[in-house]
């Protein structure tokens, strides 16, 4: 990246060179201040020039920097040199000089205490330095309407005198003019022509610094109201990121979160809000802000009017804000600012504007924006989980006796309601003033306070947190040994005896051989063991056991049991997990216990899937839910839905499983959020989807799955799957989606703390840069690669991933033009190859370095890129020698192609020649099935043109070409494959 520039150069050409470094650099106070400080160099030189290139740098800075009070008295000083010494502003200069009097104009503009008369008195200035230089009056009607408008004249004949003008060198560009225009046909009312004249500027074919994301902002909602909904949404996400924190398109920033306001978009508007707070205190312009905190208000006043004032909001810097808090500041600062505008103009236009924005009802109930659809609970600190669909709350008794009592039978059932009942008793409890019911049937507070310590346990068990889970447990037989229940406190046990057995081992370093990993298994399968055996000690050593308690020992044995085989999938250890499930049964079906009975057949499922057998675990399955559906549990149908279709998976039944995952998710609404897994189904749906060939679908149940991860506290796992979801969807080319949803990850209180693994994050931000790479946004794309090549180069223990990300890195350094860069951190990613190889990818990125630098260099290039070329060439031995299969095109024929293409490049087409005719022999003419067809083809082609065009041979060319149709023809390959050989040919002939 450019660095800081000497406060003082020494001479013109380093004032020159800072100059040029610091207009790289985006708008804001870095690039403003330096710009301040190299006028100040400037003025130390005798020559004019200098301090002209240097005022005109830091009027630019301040006109994008969004602080119009200083840019017009830059301007006069550029003004006055120009009328002392005209002979210093070459035709260049002179252009911008006067291009630049339409900055002022709008600098103007923006300044309630500019006096009207001082505006009007500047357009008649500008009129007659135009007029003196000859440079046609366009320009100045241009600017004699913005004021109109900005004043709230009739605007007709100000749109007439300008409109309809013939551009001149100085007009604004086509995109510029293309949005005044739609902006006066918005103005009056009809979208559709606003559109229509909008239309070259919203599909890209009209551009500039501020556009298309300007004409954007203001399109977004004459889009809603003619119905083109999807067409809105792309925008927004791409006009958003192009605006997004920039000081000098506040006002875009501001009607993108009014268009989140009318589109049922209120939570992601208050996560981009939170994005741009920097505008609340860096926007200089008052015009500008105005805007802003306008469509800040609509969005502040949105939340309120859906009773979600409390929420907290990003505002002003130095205190904390609540939305109904931020909109009371922002509506007194914004009408203020509109009172002064309208007492300078002498109407009431601006307020009259700022009242229409506020009154505009939504326009759409709900719009899915993104792929990571949040509402406004979201948003809140504590907002709680909320479940995948509407379900009444479990009831739970208002009298305490009632509630302990309901609590422990349903805890007996595993009934889904039972945590809602402990939650309450938990709240309870808590309370200074709980006062515990002298009531037989409830027994003592020591065994409710062991109840709930049970519950809590549980709990933890359930996110894996199994060292907390067996100290809970523990605590919890411990007070029922006080309560005098050896049977609960035998049931707390064995609990505990199994979360231990499954607390991680340390897993092994990264230098740990086969032999260690299997003496963790083999210590893992002890420890089930000895669990187990204590198990069955427990239950033969407890006298009074109920059916249900019983039967409850006889389930964790065989899950002790099931456990093991898991961890084994030793044959020998099938057997035991079988007879267990089959005790269980015997057991469970004689005293009518529905829930074990169904535990058991389940266990027996999965037995039979770990060993193997799954048309057998199958059949099992098939058994189970036929009695489930006859007679229950019924909450127990979700879960086994969701198994049998993870069967289907191994049965290669993709349509089976989307069946049974997507019953079993409709199943999940008659039931607590937390009562089923509904993430894993939701991810599981996915998988099924992307089986079958649609990853739309699976692209939103892959969202839907992650964002159930987070709230429910799995956020490593559901930033996982977020990260899945955004690689494809940059695979399906929806890149906006991608960048908007790795963008709100990012901004994850717990990401921005460091609180997440650093390498799952490091890995959300490569995928972003890949999107802007994709998205053709090469600045910030290398940006994002530089920083995350810098920070991967200190990973010691992940070298091939430096290696990848440096790879990559030096390609968009390359295509920037940055060869001598791209080179060094080429030279980086070799390094890390070295200790961890990544043949392929290293060697892709290599061989398109050495293209990039022979077609943009050409001769000159050519050195370099035959370096290249041969550090990769040196990567295909390497791979060679590895027996490394390639997961593209062969290493060594996809380099001598590059060596054709590098070569031809550079003007060496002999040596072009012969390397693609080795190419071609180490592709070998294709098949009737060969899938490199394509490639082959190219490679005829280019050689054909090399030998046809650049060598002017053209008989053997055609011979070449011809041959290849032939051979393609014959085969039935596709005429994508013929056609540019055909027209190759034809074209040699015509030349000939």
């Amino acid at each position: 990246m450019p660095t800081a520039p000497a406060p003082h150069p020494q001479s013109t050409d380093e004032l020159f060179q800072a100059l040029q470094e610091n207009h790289q650099r985006p708008y804001g106070r870095t690039r403003t201040v330096t710009a301040e400080e190299l006028v100040d160099a400037a003025e130390q030189f005798d020559e004019p020039l200098p301090l002209v290139r240097a005022l005109l740098e830091l009027q630019e800075a301040y006109t994008y920097g969004s602080e119009p009070r200083k840019s017009p008295v830059v301007f006069a000083r550029l003004l006055n040199l120009f009328d002392e010494q005209p002979d210093v502003f070459d035709e260049s200069l002179r252009h911008q000089l006067f291009w630049r009097f339409k900055w002022v104009a709008n600098a103007l503009l923006q300044l309630p205490e500019v006096p009207l008369v001082s505006l009007r008195q500047w357009l008649t200035e500008m009129r007659d330095r135009y007029e003196k230089a000859d440079l046609g009056l366009q320009p100045y009607y241009g600017q004699a309407y913005q004021l109109a408008s900005h004043v709230g004249e009739d605007t007709t004949l100000a749109y007439e005198l300008w409109a309809s003008r013939t551009r001149v060198r100085l007009s604004d560009c086509e995109a510029c003019e293309i949005c005044e225009r739609a902006l006066h046909h918005l103005a009056a009312g009809d979208d559709e022509r606003a559109l229509r004249i909008w239309e070259p500027v919203l599909a890209g074919k009209e551009s500039c610094k501020e556009e298309p994301a300007r004409s954007v902002s203001h399109a977004l909602l004459p889009l809603l109201r003619t119905g083109r909904v999807d067409e809105a949404r792309e925008l927004h996400l791409a006009g958003y990121r192009a605006c997004r924190r920039n000081l000098s398109m506040s006002q875009e920033v501001g009607r993108h979160l009014e268009f989140c306001a009318l589109t049922g978009n209120e939570a992601r508007g208050l996560e981009l809000l939170a994005e741009n707070r920097n505008l609340f205190d860096e926007v200089d312009s008052p015009l500008a802000l105005l805007s802003f905190l306008t469509g800040v208000e609509v969005l502040l006043r949105r939340v309120e009017l859906l009773g979600q004032g409390d929420l907290p909001a990003a505002g002003y810097a130095g205190r904390t804000w609540t939305v109904s808090g931020l909109r009371a500041e922002v509506r007194d600062r914004a009408d203020d600012i509109a009172a002064r505008f309208d007492a300078r103009n002498g109407t009431t236009t601006h307020t009259d504007r700022r009242r229409t924005r506020l009154d505009r009802a939504p326009l759409l109930d709900a719009l899915e924006l993104t792929l990571r659809t949040r509402g406004l609970d979201d948003i809140a600190r504590t907002a709680p989980a909320a479940a995948p669909a509407a379900r009444t709350a479990a009831v739970v008794p208002d009298a305490l006796p009632e509630l302990i009592l309901r609590a422990r039978e349903l805890e007996e059932q595993a009934h889904p309601d039972a945590p809602a009942c402990w939650a309450r008793l938990r709240t309870l409890v808590a309370a200074r003033d709980y006062s515990h019911p002298d009531d037989p049937a409830v027994g003592p507070l020591v065994r409710l306070r062991a109840d709930l310590l049970e519950d809590e346990a549980s709990r933890a068990a359930q996110k894996e947190e199994f060292a907390d889970a067996a100290d809970l447990y523990e605590d919890a037989a411990a007070l029922y040994d006080d309560a005098v229940l050896p049977q609960h406190a035998a049931l707390a046990r064995a609990c505990a005896l199994l979360t231990t057995a499954q607390i991680p081992a340390e897993t092994p370093g990264a230098g740990a051989d086969e032999a260690e990993a299997t003496d963790g298994v083999e210590a893992k399968a002890v420890e089930l063991t000895a669990a187990h055996a204590s198990m069955v000690r427990l239950h033969e050593e407890t006298p009074g056991l109920t059916p249900s308690q019983e039967a409850r020992l006889l389930r964790l044995r065989g899950n002790a049991l099931g456990l093991r085989l898991q961890t084994t999938g030793s044959e020998e250890h099938i057997a035991p997990v079988l007879a267990e499930a089959d005790a269980l049964h015997a057991f469970a079906t004689r005293h009518d216990l529905a829930g074990q009975i169904s535990g058991a057949l389940l266990l027996r499922t999965t037995t039979h899937a770990i060993a193997g057998d799954l048309p057998t675990a199958v059949a099992e399955i098939d058994a189970l839910l036929d009695r489930l559906k006859a007679h229950g549990p019924a909450w127990h149908l979700p879960r086994t839905l969701g198994l049998r279709g993870r069967l289907q998976f191994g049965l290669r039944d993709a349509e089976a499983a989307h069946a049974d995952l997507t019953e079993a998710l409709r199943l999940t609404a008659d039931w607590p959020a937390d009562a089923v897994d509904t993430g894993r189904l939701y991810g599981d749906l996915a998988q099924a989807c992307l089986r079958l060939g649609r990853p739309d679908e699976a692209l939103r149940h892959l969202t839907r799955s992650a964002e159930l991860g987070l709230r429910g506290g799995s956020r490593t796992d559901a930033f996982c799957t977020y990260s899945n979801a955004a690689q494809l969807s940059l695979d399906l080319g929806r890149v906006e989606d991608c960048i908007a949803l790795l963008d709100s990850l990012l901004a994850e209180r717990d990401v921005v703390a460091g609180e997440v693994d650093d390498r799952l994050v490091a890995q959300l931000r490569l995928t972003r840069a890949r999107a802007l790479q994709e998205g053709e946004d090469l600045k910030a794309a290398t940006a994002e690669f530089v920083a995350l090549a810098a920070e991967s180069a200190g990973w010691d223990d992940d070298p091939g991933s430096h290696a990848m990300i440096a790879g990559e890195t030096a390609v968009l350094l390359a295509e920037s033009g940055e060869f001598g860069r791209a080179r060094e951190v080429a030279d980086q990613a070799l390094a890390a190859h070295a200790l961890a190889p990544r043949y392929e990818q290293l060697s892709n990125s290599l061989r398109e370095l050495a293209r990039l630098q022979a077609q943009r260099q050409g001769p000159d290039g050519l050195a370099d890129a035959l370096a290249l070329l041969a550090d990769a060439g040196r990567i295909a031995d390497e791979a060679r020698a590895a027996a490394y299969q390639a997961h593209g095109r062969s290493l060594d024929s996809a380099l001598a192609y590059e060596h054709g293409r590098v070569n031809a490049y550079a003007g060496e087409y002999q040596d072009a020649l012969t390397a693609l005719e080795k190419a071609l022999t180490l592709l070998g003419e294709p098949g009737r099935d060969d899938d490199h067809a394509g490639e082959w083809a190219e490679c005829v082609r280019l050689a054909g043109a090399v030998e046809g065009i650049y060598l002017e041979r053209t008989a053997p060319a055609l011979t070449r070409l011809d041959r290849a149709v032939t051979h393609l023809t014959a085969l039935g390959h596709a005429t994508e494959e013929t056609e540019p050989l055909v027209a190759l040919a034809a074209q040699l002939r015509d030349e000939r």
